[in-house]
């Protein structure tokens, strides 16, 4: 299988941690639970809500690592109960947000079957330097200092 990268041009400096951002938020998007939403809730804050019906908080885990929002669901079964019909299964999950850089999160809550995380995006601010050029000296020779043969 031939890999296409998106980022070789000589251009884009430094952007291949991007191409592997990009191919791990490939591989996740193929899983669909459990569903969510993302919405603006303010000009720089978002919220993801994802439906996570009969977790307990316990059963919840929200972390962020290395620039992701994983949140995990893991519920314990009781065996002491005999289902005629389960229609609603008790399994794990793992989804993954990629965060990009400076969005923190704020806080979650659980609140009727819905777990909401809430996150803050802070405006960007432009960032522009002089950059000083330097007079190479040239030596007897017609070359600068520093050049070597």
């Amino acid at each position: 299988m031939n890999r296409s990268t998106y980022f070789n041009s000589p251009f884009l400096l430094g952007f291949d941690h991007l191409e592997r951002v990009l191919e791990r938020t490939a591989k996740s998007a193929g899983d669909g639970y459990p569903p969510y939403n993302i919405e603006q809730t303010a000009p720089d804050q978002l919220c993801i809500t994802l439906a996570v019906a009969g977790f307990s908080r316990d059963e919840l885990d929200v972390s962020v690592e290395e620039n992701q929002l994983v949140i995990r669901g893991k519920q314990t079964e009781t065996a002491d109960k005999t289902f005629l019909h389960r229609g609603i299964a008790a399994r794990q999950f793992q989804r993954a947000f990629v965060l990009a850089d400076g969005i923190e999160v704020t806080g979650a809550e659980l609140k009727n079957g819905l777990l909401s995380i809430h996150l803050a995006r802070p405006q960007p601010q432009t960032v522009s330097r002089k950059i000083d050029i330097r007079q190479a000296s040239a030596n007897p020779e017609g070359r600068a200092e520093g050049d070597r043969q």
